[in-house]
């Protein structure tokens, strides 16, 4: 793992009004936007304007977004998690098993279709961790 955790913020449906306040204050780019209508999966019509990742960077600031997937609750305290971009299977899987252990598995362990290996868990500590290994980064 060379990298450090990565914020990551979720909103219920105003992760493009949040973008857009944080891009005036702090300047910077919105990238690698994608809505729910965007993805490679059915969801209910009522998502498809939601954002279901982006990026926000600014010199040394950075931090991911989304909206939540059809209207879970978010409430101040679990609307952020860490997220882990991991180099390896075994590192994903050792990562995983370890924090599983004594924490809450939200998304098992499972190959996504947007290419990755993929684990959302709350560790014994209450802290969210996004797990994400990028097979084509991979190879």
């Amino acid at each position: 793992m060379k990298q450090q955790a990565i914020p990551y913020f979720t909103f219920d449906g105003t992760a493009r009004e949040a973008l857009n306040y944080y891009k005036e204050v702090f300047g910077g780019e919105i990238t690698d936007l994608q809505t729910f209508g965007d993805a490679d999966f059915e969801t209910p019509p009522n998502m498809d304007e939601r954002i279901m990742h982006a990026r926000f960077r600014k010199e040394g600031l950075y931090f991911m977004v989304s909206d939540t997937f059809d209207n879970k609750d978010v409430a101040v305290g679990n609307n952020i998690s860490l997220a882990l971009e991991l180099d390896s299977e075994e590192e994903i899987n050792a990562l995983y098993e370890r924090l599983k252990e004594r924490g809450t598995v939200f998304m098992e362990l499972q190959d996504t279709f947007w290419g990755a290996t993929f684990a959302k868990v709350k560790d014994a500590y209450g802290v969210t961790w996004d797990l994400n290994f990028e097979k084509a980064k991979a190879k």
